[in-house]
């Protein structure tokens, strides 16, 4: 890709990765962008690298805009290796005056590259360093989502390169978040969140109001990931305020897989009695759909329902793989349910009911437990578990 011009004397000089399928567990069925900065002054600075691989494409992003050997600072946001996998060898071309982190940020770069000799200039929450014409202030933002997080701020630009946040893993020709279909983007950014943010949401709360608390006027977001916000940033920093504050609307989504439809059965009745209570519902098979895709609608879910029949004395392993990953993204203010069937024995609806409490997650009762093919009084219950659950969304939300 060739660098693009954001700001006046500011390039995008990142990379386009169409290919990439899976981060960490995350489906990206539309690849991802890794951003990196270079801001032309006094001083040259360049803010994050990029993933190995695409290492050539950058350097060569960064030399049609300067000679690499001119650049004065590395900037390292974020230590995590698409963003930094490359700095070893970066560094063997540039050969900068110094390489600015927070103090995570040095001691996740000793522990991954083990050069002690790099020329590290530790920064604090606060504090500038002139380029000439423009400054850039730092703010740290531990654990969003690693300890060694930080932001860059252009103070003259009013540029925030907000690292991992406000991001979105999409892999697109275009840089800027006017130039796509709005609904698409802001899916791909609830999708980032719900699946990288959600367990760090009390700290995205502070972060906001550290911003506000010191006056940071922003123009422009710039993440490490996805497109730019240019013209809606007051947008996305809106979403991560309603998203960080975990705020639910009247929806439920049902999550079940099912052996002989049985299970299937059950949840579509569960469905039926939470449409008559004019919940918007969301169903999912957890044969044909990503546990990441289904994080992105439980985002601003009030009610979360499992169905699994049993299998081997335990639930079916895709219904104990949605629960493991859903425990650790910490979702918080939700409601639930549980139902399933068995042939012989019937623990599965007892593991999802231990999975929700340990979730912290308030479940409505009945936990419905049918054998082999539910009968239509087994359904009628079914659908009455649709309504009760309504009935707790009403008082809830």
């Amino acid at each position: 890709m060739k660098p693009i011009e954001i700001m006046k004397s500011v390039y995008w000089v990142g990379a386009v990765d169409w290919n990439v399928r899976d981060f960490h567990g995350y489906t990206t069925y539309q690849g991802t962008t890794y951003n990196a900065f270079l801001v032309i002054d006094e001083k040259i600075a360049l803010l994050d690298t990029v993933k190995k691989p695409f290492m050539v494409d950058y350097m060569e992003a960064i030399r049609q805009i300067v000679d690499p050997a001119k650049i004065d600072y590395i900037i390292v946001n974020h230590v995590e290796p698409d963003h930094s996998s490359c700095l070893p060898d970066i560094l063997t071309i540039v050969g900068p005056e110094k390489i600015v982190c927070s103090s995570m940020g040095k001691k996740a770069l000793l522990e991954h590259y083990h050069q002690p000799e790099w020329p590290y200039e530790v920064v604090e929450s606060g504090q500038d360093i002139s380029l000439g014409q423009k400054t850039l202030r730092f703010l740290e933002t531990r654990m969003l989502h690693w300890p060694d997080s930080m932001f860059s701020y252009l103070k003259e630009d009013r540029l925030l390169i907000s690292s991992d946040a406000f991001g979105q893993h999409w892999a697109t020709g275009e840089r800027f978040d006017d130039e796509v279909d709005q609904s698409e983007l802001f899916s791909h950014a609830a999708k980032y969140y719900a699946n990288i943010l959600l367990p760090y949401s009390s700290l995205v709360g502070k972060l906001l109001d550290e911003v506000r608390k010191i006056g940071l006027d922003i123009d422009m977001i710039a993440p490490d990931h996805g497109l730019i916000w240019r013209s809606h940033p007051d947008k996305i920093i809106e979403a991560y305020d309603t998203w960080g504050k975990q705020k639910a609307c009247r929806k439920a989504v049902i999550v079940y897989d099912t052996m002989w439809n049985s299970t299937e059965a059950m949840a579509r009745s569960v469905a039926d009695g939470l449409l008559e209570k004019n919940v918007r519902v969301k169903l999912f098979d957890l044969k044909r759909n990503h546990r990441s895709d289904i994080m992105t609608e439980i985002l601003d879910a009030k009610a979360l329902i499992f169905g699994s029949p049993t299998l081997n004395n335990g639930m079916m392993p895709t219904m104990a793989d949605m629960l493991h990953y859903l425990k650790g993204l910490r979702p918080q203010n939700k409601i639930g349910a549980v139902f399933g069937s068995y042939g012989w024995s019937g623990e599965a609806v007892k593991l999802m009911s231990r999975a929700l409490e340990e979730m912290k997650i308030e479940a409505v009762e009945p936990k419905i437990t049918i054998q082999y093919i539910p009968t239509a009084e087994d359904l009628r219950d079914c659908k009455q578990l649709g309504r009760k659950v309504g009935e707790a969304i009403d008082k809830a939300v």
